[in-house]
């Protein structure tokens, strides 16, 4: 519906839509003290498919773990994702919170930072990894390839919840958010660049990865996966933030008027994700796999 509204407007070029008459609202339902909210469930979605086709990615020759570790796995990272997230948040866009340390555990008072959930992530794949005698590069290839579920699913939560939006624009597809001025100003035309990042963080990044693990060999060079990811987030996520408005603490800094905190953040993903798949053919090696009988070369 959302598309076809879209297309819609810039088709008869009568008018930008307005975020109100979508429909959409930041809950899913409500029963009772419980409230089950489109965030959450973005969540729930993109670990569920991630851990559905991380499955499917370990069943290939040369996998790095076993199915059984899997559930394990999947608990260390979630565990990174929302501890990382959070603690990356606050560091890195609410330094103040470290003054009232309650607001912290208020997850919803700022959200997560995707760059905290990525630290987050990867030091609980190396605590898995080194908890079971895994290689903990490896692991980190194959957990890059179900990454973009989540960043999908996050990204139309986003929307949803008509936060994060982009710069005002007088495209045929941009849309008229809520609340984005103050109160008494009109609300102009935006960039929906939640779903940008939805598109290329989400899908097109999807495709890449998928692409180089199902039809090269790109999973028997420890790294490569895992960097073509930073490289591929870090490029769009750089770009996008051309089409993003700034974080509104940010209003009048540095951060707002020269260069996004999300782009300064994206420049060690991208200089990392380029030396991960430089040197990855170096780390090229006869893979045993963890269950069956065959190397693979």
């Amino acid at each position: 519906m959302i598309l076809s509204m879209l297309a819609d407007a810039a088709y008869s070029g009568t008018g930008h839509i307005r975020f109100a008459d979508l429909g959409l609202h930041p809950d899913v339902f409500t029963l009772g003290f419980f409230t089950l909210r489109w965030y959450s469930l973005a969540y729930i979605a993109g670990i569920v498919v991630g851990w559905l086709y991380l499955l499917k990615l370990l069943a290939q020759p040369g996998a790095p773990m076993a199915r059984r570790h899997a559930d394990d796995l999947v608990f260390y990272a979630t565990l990174g994702i929302i501890l990382g997230g959070r603690i990356g948040y606050v560091l890195f866009y609410a330094p103040e919170m470290l003054s009232s340390p309650l607001r912290i555990l208020r997850l919803w008072d700022g959200g997560m930072s995707f760059h905290g959930g990525v630290i987050g992530t990867s030091l609980g794949i190396i605590w898995f990894a080194r908890k079971h005698g895994l290689n903990w590069l490896r692991i980190h290839d194959y957990v890059a390839c179900v990454v973009p579920f989540g960043l999908f699913f996050g990204r139309l939560a986003n929307f949803v919840n008509g936060e994060l939006w982009g710069k005002p624009a007088d495209v045929p597809w941009a849309i008229v958010f809520e609340r984005t001025v103050p109160t008494g100003f009109v609300e102009p035309a935006r960039h929906p660049s939640q779903l940008y990042e939805a598109g290329l963080e989400g899908i097109c990044l999807f495709l890449l990865l998928w692409f180089f693990f199902w039809r090269t060999k790109a999973r028997y060079q420890p790294g490569k996966l895992v960097g073509l990811f930073l490289l591929g987030y870090g490029i769009a996520r750089f770009i996008v933030e051309f089409f993003r408005e700034p974080d509104a603490q940010f209003a009048g800094t540095f951060f707002a008027n020269t260069i996004h905190m999300g782009q300064v953040l994206c420049i060690p993903m991208i200089l990392g994700g380029a030396f991960l798949i430089a040197t990855a053919p170096g780390r090229r090696q006869r893979i045993e796999p963890t269950v069956g009988l065959e190397s693979v070369a």
